[in-house]
C-alpha cells in the first residue's frame, strides 16, 4: 500500500514537473523536455506549485517534515525578496545613470577646474589654479611657461598642509611686465625640507563637449587637456 502510494505521489510530482517544463532526471514516465521552451530557471509561481505538488501528494506514512517545510518556506521568502532587492537596485542604477548623464552635460560651455598643465589666459588676463598635495610641504612652486616655453612667472606659495592650495597669477613677468603669450604651460614641484612631496598641477579650463558611452562612466572633452572623467573634475565655474 505505501509503495503505492509513494508511486503515485512521484507520478504525480513528475507531471506537475513537466507542466512546468521541466524532465526530472531518472523519470521514465515523463517525456524529455526538448530545447525549445525549457525553462531553466524557476520564479516564485513555479516554486508555489511544486511545493503545493509536494504536499497533496505526499505519502500519507511517511510526510513531510514540519522541519523540512519551514526550511522550504524560509527559501521561498528569500528567493523573493533577492528578487525584489534585485528589482530596485536596477531600478536605482538606472536613475544614477542617467542622473549622470544631465550632470556631464551641465558641464559643457562651463569652465572646470582639474589636472592638467596647459592653461589658457582669462579675459582680465593670467591665469588661476591650485595645487594638490598629498603631504604636508615646507615649500611650494608654481612655475608658469609661455608657449615658446620660456618660464615666465614663478610663484612661491611656502609652506602648506596636506590638501589643496590656490594660487592666482596676474599675467605679469618678475619685473612687472604684461605677458600675453599663451596658452601657458603649468609645472609644480613640493617638497618638505629635502624630501619631495607628490604634488599634482589643477587647471582651469573650458569644456567643449561631453560624451556619454552605453553602460560607462560619461567623459568630457577639456580644451588644451583632452578627455578627462567627470569624476576627476575638482571644481567648476
Amino acid at each position: 500500500m505505501a509503495t503505492t502510494s509513494a508511486t503515485a505521489a512521484s507520478s504525480a510530482f513528475d507531471q506537475t514537473l513537466t507542466g512546468l517544463g521541466i524532465t526530472r532526471a531518472g523519470s521514465s514516465s515523463t517525456p524529455k523536455a526538448t530545447a525549445t521552451g525549457t525553462k531553466t530557471t524557476l520564479d516564485q509561481s513555479d516554486f508555489l506549485k511544486l511545493m503545493t505538488a509536494q504536499m497533496k501528494n505526499q505519502d500519507p506514512f511517511s510526510p513531510v517534515d514540519n522541519t523540512q517545510m519551514v526550511a522550504q518556506m524560509a527559501q521561498f521568502s528569500s528567493t523573493a525578496g533577492i528578487s525584489q532587492m534585485n528589482t530596485t537596485l536596477t531600478g536605482i542604477a538606472n536613475k544614477l545613470n542617467a542622473a549622470s548623464s544631465a550632470d556631464a552635460m551641465g558641464y559643457v560651455g562651463k569652465a572646470v577646474l582639474t589636472e592638467g598643465k596647459t592653461a589658457y589666459e582669462r579675459t582680465k588676463g593670467g591665469i588661476a589654479g591650485a595645487v594638490e598635495l598629498d603631504g604636508a610641504a615646507t615649500d611650494v612652486n608654481v612655475s608658469i611657461s609661455d608657449k615658446d616655453g620660456n618660464v615666465v612667472k614663478t610663484i612661491q606659495l611656502g609652506k602648506q598642509d596636506t590638501g589643496t592650495v590656490t594660487y592666482d597669477w596676474d599675467g605679469t613677468d618678475e619685473a612687472g611686465n604684461k605677458i600675453d603669450n599663451g596658452p601657458y604651460t603649468v609645472a609644480v614641484d613640493a617638497a618638505n625640507l629635502s624630501k619631495i612631496v607628490t604634488a599634482r598641477g589643477l587647471v582651469w579650463a573650458p569644456v567643449e563637449s561631453a560624451s556619454l558611452p552605453p553602460g560607462g562612466e560619461p567623459t568630457l572633452k577639456v580644451t588644451g587637456i583632452g578627455t578627462v572623467k567627470t569624476t576627476a573634475i575638482r571644481g567648476v565655474a
